[in-house]
């Protein structure tokens, strides 16, 4: 038996490849949506040998999925609420993450709980926590991170100087994971393209194909082409998120359930703002206020507060920067300004709306309904527990399918990237003076790309210009651009700044002086000329503008018609 030779690329050829079958073949299943939830349902169905296709009308994680705290974490704060279920689930997704998955992209962080009580919440929170290590525990598996601990007042300031001396009588430490949440989500759609899914972005659907009742496909507009197309599916499923209600109205269904959106708001400061070894968790009169530590960063955040505007580009007002500013700065010994601030990002939970009037009530379940024949629709959830969303989602599509499908096996597929990335680890140093490069910038592009980084150093070693850092953004070089445009999807210079490379919230400048090196590697691997190489710059300068106006606005609405001035990068 002769095996198919596989490409681990998602380039202009592939896309293209995928787009000719998704216009002349029928699918077992499409996927509409390209988040965490629709790059993992399209791989969860590739890798039971269906014919699947998967659609995104921006780029991928362009939404929520980008704009999360970047945490992979059971939800300590739902232990109180008692939802123990959703809890012992998430957490035995993260030590999959951790260990089998992705160890490449996700990563223990720890976090410190500060107490302001004396002995009652401590036994509270410690009992909680102990529990929290627990249900961590699957199967005789370990959790991939230590325990809990508790610290004295003393413990707790050599961990943390910059706390005010005053605000806590000790604290407890635990553990949970971070991620690159839009790396993540772009390897898993490479991945999914590994083993087959037919994956394309800037798709978007306009419609739904029907016989009688039964959905059977799609109306696509290819936003890159401009091309126009049917794609004919036995199964289609709906995980677009935020706009679950607006994709279902499309099919003239009015829905079982509604998906409300809350606006969570992080701002970015520089690591040596404050001195601390720990993450940090703060409750709020609303919620809680996570200080997270992400390279030579902090993101500080969240905030939770409806959201009825534009659902593409959540905009974050003054008010939501002057809140968080507020509330860590009870806390700290020298408080932080606006003027720490070097980014800042909005993103949107898609929530199941329920009776509640507060977003932060409402459930983080997540529901799987067959809504209409031939269409499926997943919603609501964590970003953390996205496999099994895509699992459940699977299973009801096929459930309607002719003949016997596989059950899923994600729990034992690991990302492209992954697999030996362990023992590449250990060999840092010498990867490092093989190819003249720096040991930190080896460790950098391990933890980004795996065991794919040698493929980053073949580009450098033909190329050693591509290892210059790119202007005011030094964590990131060129190589990593050509990359993303050739092997991760990146067709706009946006897709490189915002969610290939995180500059445009890490740079002080929000990415402006590396735009147009960036843009310039990018037409080389792309074909652009000189026009289009200056417009994909003057679009990304625009978002950045009004990026940075909507965020001196006070309220949502004027923030959200500020941001919307700047042009999309596909024109209709």
């Amino acid at each position: 038996m002769r095996t198919v030779t596989r490409s681990a690329k998602l380039g202009p050829e592939e896309r293209a490849a995928a787009v000719e079958t998704l216009r002349t073949k029928e699918l077992d299943i499409l996927v509409i949506g390209g988040g965490i939830v629709g790059t993992g349902s399209a791989l969860d169905a590739a890798t039971r040998g269906l014919r699947v296709g998967l659609v995104e009308a921006r780029d991928w994680a362009s939404g929520t999925s980008s704009r999360s705290s970047k945490l992979v974490h059971g939800g300590i704060r739902y232990l109180e609420q008692l939802d123990f279920r959703l809890v012992r689930e998430a957490l035995i997704e993260r030590g999959l993450l951790l260990q089998r998955i992705a160890p490449h992209l996700v990563k223990p962080v720890r976090f410190l709980y500060p107490l302001t009580k004396p002995v009652f919440e401590r036994v509270y929170i410690g009992a909680g926590m102990l529990l929290y290590d627990l249900f961590s525990y699957t199967g005789g598996r370990p959790p991939g991170v230590p325990h809990h601990r508790h610290l004295t007042k003393r413990q707790l300031l050599r961990a943390a100087p910059s706390l005010a001396g005053d605000a806590f009588r000790g604290g407890l430490t635990y553990y949970d994971a971070q991620v690159d949440d839009a790396r993540y989500v772009a390897n898993l759609a490479r991945t999914a393209s590994f083993y087959g899914a037919h994956v394309a972005s800037r798709v978007r659907v306009e419609g739904f194909l029907k016989v009688g009742e039964r959905v059977v496909g799609v109306t696509a507009h290819d936003l890159e082409s401009g091309e126009k197309f049917e794609i004919r599916a036995r199964q289609v499923v709906n995980a677009t998120g935020v706009w679950t209600d607006d994709t279902q109205s499309m099919v003239g269904e009015r829905g079982q359930f509604k998906v409300r959106a809350s606006k969570g708001v992080h701002l970015v400061v520089p690591r040596d703002r404050f001195q601390s070894k720990l993450g940090l968790l703060l409750r709020t009169e609303k919620s809680v206020l996570f200080v997270i530590p992400w390279g030579r960063h902090w993101l500080i955040g969240t905030t939770d507060t409806d959201w009825n505007l534009d659902k593409a580009h959540p905009a974050a007002t003054a008010a939501d920067i002057d809140y968080l500013l507020e509330h860590v700065n009870k806390v700290l010994a020298v408080p932080l300004t606006r003027d720490d601030v070097e980014g800042v990002f909005a993103g949107l939970r898609p929530l199941l709306a329920g009776e509640s009037d507060q977003t932060s009530k409402l459930s983080r379940e997540h529901i799987v309904a067959h809504s209409v024949p031939g269409l499926v629709v997943v919603a609501g959830g964590k970003w953390t527990t996205y496999r099994v969303m895509a699992k459940d989602a699977i299973d009801e599509a096929v459930a309607a399918l002719d003949g016997k499908v596989s059950e899923s096996i994600t729990q034992d597929i690991a990302l492209l990237g992954a697999e030996g990335y362990h023992a590449a680890w250990n060999k840092r140093g010498k990867i490092a003076r093989a190819f003249g490069v720096h040991k930190v910038r080896i460790e950098h592009l391990l933890n980004r790309y795996g065991v794919l980084t040698d493929e980053l150093l073949d580009l450098i070693r033909e190329r050693p210009e591509l290892q210059e850092p790119l202007p005011g953004a030094d964590d990131y070089i060129g190589a990593e651009v050509v990359y993303a445009a050739t092997h991760e999807g990146a067709l706009h210079l946006e897709d490189v700044l915002a969610r290939r490379t995180r500059i445009s919230i890490e740079a002080w400048d929000r990415g402006i002086s590396a735009a147009p090196v960036a843009a310039a590697l990018m037409a080389g691997e792309l074909g652009w000329d000189a026009e289009r190489t200056d417009r994909e710059v003057a679009l990304y300068l625009e978002r950045v503008a009004a990026e940075r106006a909507s965020q001196l606005e006070p309220d949502d609405e004027s923030a959200d018609r500020v941001r919307l001035a700047a042009r999309e990068v596909v024109s209709e």
